[in-house]
């Protein structure tokens, strides 16, 4: 070890398992004071010195002590492979330099982050990535990459529901989607700030809450369980679609209820209640079966009965005041006493039917069908004017 008059400046010749080394004391002591190598040259230890150069021998690995030397004398290491950081790892663990320990750790820790966050995509795989349907780069490390002349603006959102939201702006429309999909599209309606799309999925959300709310999932021996209690009121409840037929139903409160294409077929509906809401404009009972029910005392003014079948049904004493009959089949039904008073008739099928006993004057259209009346079924004669070239209202 060669002296000089300060001794911090003293040059070291080491022998680290066979690769020689130059250093001077103050390098080995400053930076890492409580490290072996500055604890081996503090004086307080004997060191094997050979005796022809002077070189202290340390039975090491010395691959890699020209970093443990340039970081006791920068405080740097340079970027090595994994496998290099792990052996170099070791030689500091070693002579004990805490602080490099420390920094071989972060730096082999923020290579993992950057691995799992990193990507070695290159133009090519990003234009095919972007020719796929759902195109996501979140999180990706696409740095130094070269994307110009792609002509896309990289937006960093879900694109899954983008579609709706680009129809939504060309037409002003949403598609029918589940809740989860609503609830998916109104979060990225509020990011994009889309303050009108909100409203609308919104809007929709609630209706379909009140729709489910007001809907039914009723069958044919639930409405058998009802009518066997006390009172029995369907007010409001969507029956569309269910069979009725043949069942007690009378005195029944079927008022604001949907009732499309229910089947009454032979069901005793007398004295039953239809109203409909005033800011409705009619009950809605088209294409209704009520082929031979009892209809006795019914009130179904103003409803849609529009194609609905009556024939042969118990109409005697029902209100139709203002209800829609048009195409509805009224062949053999009874109807003595019954109210049609602005009831609309156009193209009902009235064959059988004496609109003689009607309570109330009935406007028979001037384009009747003529077809559905011949023979016997109804006698045109005696509500013709022949001065006037018009049926009569007939009046019993």
């Amino acid at each position: 070890m060669a002296h000089h008059s300060d001794s911090s400046s003293y040059v070291v010749r080491l022998n680290i398992g066979g690769k020689k080394f130059c250093t001077t004391l103050d390098t080995l002591m400053q930076r890492e004071p409580d490290s072996m190598l500055a604890a081996m040259f503090s004086g307080c230890h004997t060191i094997c010195q050979e005796s022809e150069k002077g070189y202290i021998f340390v039975d090491r690995d010395g691959k890699h002590f020209r970093h443990i030397l340039n970081w006791l004398r920068d405080g740097v290491i340079p970027p090595l492979k994994d496998s290099e950081y792990a052996q170099l790892l070791r030689e500091a663990e070693y002579y004990q330099l805490l602080g490099l320990v420390d920094v071989i750790k972060a730096a082999l820790s923020k290579r993992k982050e950057d691995e799992e966050l990193g990507t070695e995509l290159t133009r090519i795989d990003i234009i095919k990535c972007i020719q796929s349907d759902r195109v996501r780069f979140r999180g990706i490390n696409l740095s130094g990459l070269d994307l110009s002349k792609l002509g896309y603006i990289f937006v960093d959102r879900d694109g899954k529901h983008f579609r709706h939201i680009l129809n939504w702006l060309r037409d002003g429309v949403i598609p029918p989607l589940k809740d989860s999909e609503y609830a998916q599209l109104l979060r990225e309606a509020e990011y994009y700030q889309l303050l009108g799309l909100v409203d609308v999925i919104k809007a929709a959300l609630s209706k379909r809450k009140e729709d489910e709310e007001l809907g039914t999932e009723l069958t044919r021996i639930d409405i058998i369980k009802c009518i066997q209690s006390d009172r029995v009121r369907f007010r409001g409840i969507n029956l569309s679609g269910l069979d009725l037929s043949k069942l007690d139903l009378s005195f029944v409160d079927f008022s604001y209820a949907c009732l499309k294409t229910v089947f009454f077929s032979r069901a005793n509906l007398q004295c039953a209640k239809f109203r409909y809401r005033k800011e409705e404009e009619v009950m809605e009972m088209g294409r209704c079966e009520f082929t031979g029910a009892n209809l006795r005392g019914a009130v179904l003014a103003g409803a849609n009965l529009q194609s609905a079948n009556l024939q042969d049904a118990c109409l005697i004493g029902c209100s139709f005041c203002g209800a829609d009959l048009r195409s509805a089949h009224l062949q053999g039904a009874k109807l003595t006493n019954a109210n049609l008073k602005g009831a609309n008739l156009q193209r009902a099928y009235l064959r059988h039917v004496n609109l003689r006993d009607t309570g109330t004057p009935v406007e028979l259209p001037q384009y009747l069908n003529f077809k559905l009346l011949i023979g016997n079924a109804f006698d045109l004669s005696n509500y013709w004017d022949a001065s006037n070239h018009e049926f009569l209202k007939i009046c019993e």
